[in-house]
């Protein structure tokens, strides 16, 4: 008599909002690079590495700038050549490619999420959802606005379709995750209010087109305190705002804009980026490199960034107190009135948001996109933090203490710098407290 088979579990499917929930709950912040490379090969390395840093880390595929635009046919003339790519041609490569590339590591302990930067994202989804995943991120306003002229209604029409492939396209058991990049718009320069909206915005966008689990963005900006301060309202308004149902958290992304040159300088802001996840309540973080400021860096420098990151958080004080810690304050008020302005305009977000920005309802400082009004204006304080100088036609009050100069080109520029400066200066101190206190400098407009 032959013995009866022992029964397996079934291996878990990848979950990447289950897998950061998970690990918030157990107190580790989720660190993820960016990275991308042409060469599966090379691909599949860099996976591996990141996967095998001390450190709670998820994947990441970052496609390349012909993906990014549409222009399929270069991006496989480049594989066909073997010419290089700054990132991974998704819609390149056959799904059994990419599924050769995230064989033995993509699962429940370890998921990947396609990063790209496109407008029109439909052909990007249909090649990673055919690949088997099943998460990646941008939106209808952070992925147009900043990195093109695409028409915003056309964006706004792709991103729907895309979403609704994202949601109905998955593998069976899955379940999607959408992150919007809207905290992240310009990277810097643009005033905290404006961040949260767009992302709470853009998450009630996916929502809408189907989505059940999403994550809300910011960008590190100028003011450590500042920054807390819209993470924290960034929760209260997704609680507020997002359906029930929908699983959510936040991601913060180490400084998007000029970096530290030095070494010292660049794992200054990358440790007091981790700090303030955690401070915060963010449940994942993109780190950068000591080498951002000037080349890609290396699979090595991606993960001892994660590294550093996660050594970082780990040594990261207790949160704050006091309204602010609660979500209300300055940054609260004004996003909680720009999401319902926008609401107040139809039900339908494919409507209401190229509609706000007709209106100059939301208005993008320092974005030359056409169907941006250019009418905002933001500011670095005397005391560090992003203020409005001018508001245009937004709901939102500018900075009564705002210089009404204009804007110099050595103005922008030591506002662009303002980051970096101080964190490669000798006078910056941490005062182990969390709440790191560089040197300020009065910078007005």
């Amino acid at each position: 008599m032959t013995a009866p088979a022992t029964a397996t579990a079934p291996v878990p499917a990848p979950d990447f909002g289950r897998f950061v929930a998970a690990s918030a709950a157990a107190g580790r912040l989720v660190v993820q690079p960016r990275m991308g490379f042409d060469d599966p090969a090379r691909m599949r390395a860099g996976l591996a590495r990141t996967r095998a840093a001390t450190a709670h880390t998820a994947g990441t595929l970052t496609v390349d700038s012909y993906t990014r635009v549409g222009d399929l046919a270069a991006a496989r003339a480049a594989v066909a050549e073997g010419s290089r790519l700054n990132g991974y041609p998704i819609a390149a490569h056959s799904p059994a490619t990419t599924r050769a590339v995230l064989d033995g590591l993509f699962d429940a302990d370890f998921p990947v999420q396609v990063r790209h930067g496109s407008a029109r994202p439909l052909a990007i989804v249909r090649a990673l959802t055919a690949a088997g995943l099943d998460a990646t991120e941008g939106g209808p306003v952070s992925y147009c606005l900043p990195y093109g002229r695409t028409p915003l209604r056309e964006s706004v029409t792709a991103w729907a379709r895309a979403c609704e492939l994202l949601a109905t396209g998955a593998r069976p058991g899955a379940v999607p995750h959408l992150e919007s990049f809207g905290g992240c718009l310009l990277g810097q320069l643009c005033p905290p209010g404006l961040l949260v909206a767009t992302s709470v915005l853009e998450c009630l966008f996916f929502a809408q087109f189907g989505l059940r689990s999403v994550s809300l963005s910011y960008a590190q900006q100028t003011d450590p305190a500042q920054d807390e301060e819209a993470l924290r309202a960034l929760h209260r308004l997704a609680a507020e705002f997002l359906p029930d149902g929908v699983d959510h958290h936040v991601v913060l992304y180490t400084y998007m804009g000029v970096y530290p040159r030095t070494e010292q300088g660049a794992t200054r802001l990358l440790e007091a980026s981790a700090r303030l996840a955690v401070r915060s309540g963010a449940g994942r973080l993109i780190v950068k490199t000591t080498a951002e400021a000037h080349r890609i860096p290396t699979v090595e420098e991606n993960v001892r960034a994660l590294e550093t990151a996660a050594a970082a958080a780990a040594l990261a004080g207790p949160p704050a107190s006091g309204p602010a810690a609660d979500g209300y304050g300055e940054v609260y008020a004004e996003a909680r009135t720009l999401v319902e302005t926008v609401l107040g305009l139809h039900p339908d977000l494919s409507l209401a948001l190229p509609t706000a920005f007709e209106r100059g309802l939301l208005d993008v400082p320092f974005c030359l996109h056409p169907d941006n009004a250019g009418r905002s204006l933001g500011f670095v304080d005397p005391g560090g933090r992003l203020r409005w100088a001018r508001t245009g036609a937004m709901p939102i009050r500018p900075d009564r203490a705002a210089d009404a100069a204009p804007l110099t080109s050595a103005g922008l520029l030591a506002a662009l710098h303002h980051v970096a400066d101080r964190y490669d200066s000798p006078r910056h101190r941490d005062t182990g407290d969390g709440h790191d206190r560089p040197q300020a400098t009065p910078l007005t407009v």
